[in-house]
């Protein structure tokens, strides 16, 4: 590790994994396209993409002038989008149903009362889609037994030959289509409201209690391949990222891809950057043994750089928690991962905080975008720079305020 820190880098391979998103990977490639620009105009650097020859995971590539230094990095987003499309794909009952048992898992393992421990933010993210989901299906009701008990009344006092029994039935009928309707209305804007999607989001974890769903161990088993195939490549650095949910997978592919003696001594730089990590929510399951087996065998390796980046402004992440301590896995010789914090109060100018401090899902992607008063973490030079990971943040402390204390009262491992 010594000699990889002393190495410049002239070629990267960069693996993006997102969080839980059905959206299309070109919007990590437009959002890395605006930022990038935006960030190399900020801090005076030169920094071009163009598109990545067809074939492979869906990616770009990238030239960058940076610390008078040219670099070139090929970025490739590691999908599993289709896994969250076919998870969301529930009616409106079934996410009521889910949402009765994702609650039920957290609070009857004990997970919520512990989480809340850590950071109030995430935790409350958590229970946004509760609340609203619940006040949604409330207004609905409401509408619609006042509008039933509108018909009655009309009946009562304006069409007394009406028979009451027919005006109850057709109360009750206009009640249950308007419900229904407002329902069906407040999914469909779900892209305002969130609800619906970070129901799917935490639900997904929930439904397995923590383990990983044979799906999913399928296409981090693909992930790992792409990976394997890049440390074979004539690069200076093969750096991970991981974002938000994107996170926990990242660590248990890397592990794997360790264990099995995948990632050659003479090799490339293996780097693994977790960005707004929400390791925790899973991690606390009980069924969760594979991804704690993960983290502690991750932690103590030498064959690779970790580095944790949250920010306290993220309200969607576990700001400053160390995930391999918090989840009460940490082994004597631990290592990783280097936890320090973005700083968005004081790496974004008091009018862009302003800007964004109320937008919390937009901060939860800050991660992936310009600061206008930039600190020691910039994405764009991580990614397309001339240092690697370990070399960027060789001595670099880790945040004075991380929470380093185990809480989880699940530790079982994988056998």
């Amino acid at each position: 590790m010594s000699e990889q820190v002393e190495n410049r880098v002239a070629r990267r391979r960069v693996f993006y994994i997102p969080g839980y998103d059905p959206i299309h990977p070109r919007r990590y490639r437009e959002l890395y396209r605006k930022e990038s620009a935006a960030q190399a105009a900020i801090s005076g650097y030169e920094i071009a993409l163009k598109p990545k020859p067809k074939g492979g995971n869906y990616g770009w590539h990238v030239d960058a002038t940076i610390e008078a230094a040219d670099v070139a990095a090929d970025v490739e987003v590691l999908v599993w989008s289709d896994i969250v499309r076919d998870s969301m794909s529930n009616s409106i009952p079934a996410t009521y149903l889910q949402l009765l048992r994702t609650a039920w898992v957290y609070i009857a393992s004990g997970a919520l009362w512990r989480l809340m421990k850590l950071r109030k933010g995430p935790v409350i993210a958590a229970l946004y889609p509760v609340g609203m989901l619940l006040g949604q299906l409330g207004i609905a009701v409401g509408l619609g037994w006042l509008a039933g008990f509108a018909v009655v009344a009309l009946q009562r006092g304006f069409l007394p030959q009406v028979p009451t029994v027919l005006a109850l039935v057709a109360g009750a009928a206009i009640g249950v289509f308007l419900a229904v309707a407002l329902l069906r209305w407040f999914k469909a804007r779900d892209g305002k409201f969130f609800a619906y999607y970070l129901m799917h989001d935490y639900a997904y974890g929930a439904a397995t209690r923590g383990a990983n769903p044979a799906a999913l161990e399928a296409r981090m088993a693909a992930f790992g391949d792409s990976i394997a195939a890049a440390l074979q490549d004539n690069v200076q650095e093969v750096l991970v990222v991981g974002h938000s949910s994107g996170a926990h997978l990242g660590v248990s592919v890397l592990a794997d891809l360790i264990r099995a003696g995948r990632v050659p001594d003479d090799g490339p730089a293996l780097s693994f950057l977790t960005l707004g990590q929400v390791v925790p929510m899973v991690s606390f399951l009980p069924e969760a043994h594979r991804l704690r087996a993960d983290l502690q065998y991750l932690s103590a390796r030498d064959e690779l750089t970790w580095v944790d980046v949250t920010a306290p402004g993220d309200g969607c992440a576990f700001a400053l928690c160390d995930p391999v301590a918090v989840s009460g896995v940490a082994p004597a010789g631990k290592k990783w991962p280097l936890v320090f914090s973005a700083a968005f109060t004081q790496s974004l100018s008091p009018a862009r905080w302003k800007e964004l401090r109320w937008r919390f899902f937009r901060l939860h992607f800050q991660y992936l975008c310009a600061f206008d008063r930039p600190k020691d973490y910039d994405y764009f030079q991580i990614t397309a720079g001339p240092r690697t990971l370990a070399a960027r943040y060789a001595g670099r402390p880790p945040s004075k305020s991380r929470i380093d204390r185990a809480v989880n009262k699940y530790t079982s491992l994988a056998a």
